[in-house]
């Protein structure tokens, strides 16, 4: 019964995903907000309150874990695509000084909004025992989230993956969340629910102990196996089942230290050698299955915990006060990153439009604070509703700023590699 419960699921999540890209796409939008739309609708905001008889039927809570270990491994073959992807670009290196402005501002400004209006949210929607200034740091964590993954498939949509903007704006968002992640993992160790100042020592000396052991150990390991057995691309089983090995082995390590398994797969991917005769079978065997399969069963998994209580008389004010916050925090504090890095304000704009994509870093955050017993499912679902306006908003903002001809981003008086990149 539970195979046949699973196939189910997968078939409505997978054609609801595909029908709702479909439409959004037909609409401007990237195929990623269609599909997390369609999460939002296999909620019980929408099909358990249309249907509520076959919803508890296909999504009673005892048959997601099948669910939830696909989406894992989805979550996890599409960082290690990015990581591969932003290694290969040429030219990152003269990036790293603009992507560490535009990131460090691109979660000082949302955070600094995000303690200034939990005095608003903290009353109404914080659940019993949880304390004023864990909450608002979760609030300010949550906020300053930018959305790494779903960033990079709108610039793949867009044919900007490989320009000079491109590879900035991913930059930007490494940082971003990098600083992110550590605050939500000091706020979740500051409310119990973790491991305490034993949880920050083993998360801090963990990542500094899986740096060293990639950079030292695991990069020359696969650099020399594959100078061996892929020496013109061509990849063997062997050889493929030996990079999902140190992939979930990462992925599992990361996980283990109280980071989530999508850094320590971007990682993996990072330390790869840069060979586009690697990169590509890669991703030609990988990113289909990752993209069009598994990670819309995310975003179905997230629509399953919201409620309708969001939306009432007293919440509804709320959950627009938490969308426009969110979308001025990160495009104030992205353009002026890139602003003070030599940016002209066109440019500067459309990086900060790109910050504010948060929808599936977004999503674990929210997971991550409604088990820590942070959020309840009222803000859970104004965070996951505020997830997908701000990713919505990208695309839209994007062509607003820099008009109908696609373009690389280039600080003024540096050039980059921009001449090479297709328009």
């Amino acid at each position: 019964m539970s195979a046949t419960v699973l196939l189910l699921q997968l078939i409505v999540i997978l054609g609801t995903a595909r029908a709702c890209g479909w439409l959004l796409r037909h609409l401007g939008q990237p195929a990623v907000v269609g599909e997390m739309a369609a999460g939002l609708m296999l909620g019980p905001i929408v099909m358990g309150a249309l249907f509520p008889h076959w919803h508890a039927q296909l999504f009673p809570p005892t048959a997601l874990a099948g669910l939830q270990a696909l989406a894992t491994v989805g979550l996890v073959l599409f960082m290690f695509v990015v990581g591969l992807e932003l290694r290969s670009h040429q030219g990152m290196r003269s990036l790293i000084k603009s992507a560490g402005a535009v990131g460090i501002l691109s979660v000082a400004v949302p955070l600094v909004l995000g303690v200034a209006i939990s005095p608003l949210l903290y009353p109404a929607l914080v659940p019993a025992g949880v304390g004023y200034w864990p909450f608002a740091g979760f609030m300010a964590a949550a906020l300053s989230i930018t959305a790494f993954p779903v960033m990079a498939r709108i610039l793949k949509d867009r044919g900007q993956t490989h320009t000079s903007f491109g590879q900035l704006s991913m930059g930007a968002a490494a940082v971003a969340d990098m600083f992110a992640w550590i605050l939500l993992a000091v706020v979740v160790a500051w409310t119990g629910a973790s491991e305490g100042t034993a949880g920050l020592v083993k998360t801090g000396g963990g990542v500094l102990a899986m740096l060293v052991l990639l950079f030292l150990a695991v990069k020359p390991l696969f650099a020399w196996l594959l100078r061996r057995h892929a020496r013109d691309g061509e990849l063997s089983p062997a050889m493929m089942a030996s990079l999902m090995l140190g992939l979930l082995g990462t992925a599992l390590f990361s996980e283990w230290v109280g980071l989530h398994a999508v850094f320590g797969a971007f990682l993996f991917g990072a330390i790869l050698p840069r060979d586009d005769r690697l990169l590509d079978p890669l991703v030609q065997r990988i990113e289909p299955m990752s993209i069009a399969v598994l990670m819309p069963l995310f975003f179905a998994l997230a629509g399953l915990g919201t409620t309708s209580d969001a939306f009432v008389s007293g919440s509804l004010g709320l959950c627009l006060l938490v969308i426009f916050v969110a979308a001025l925090g990160k495009i104030a504090g992205g353009a002026a990153g890139a602003r003070l890095s030599g940016y002209g304000w066109r440019d500067s704009l459309a990086t900060g439009s790109l910050m504010n994509a948060r929808g599936l870093m977004e999503l674990i955050v929210m997971k991550i604070g409604l088990d820590a017993g942070l959020i309840g499912p009222q803000l859970f679902t104004m965070l996951l509703l505020m997830a997908l306006v701000t990713t919505a908003m990208t695309s839209p903002m994007l062509s607003l700023v820099q008009g109908r001809r696609v373009a690389p981003v280039v600080p003024q008086g540096e050039s980059g590699n921009a001449g090479n990149c297709p328009p």
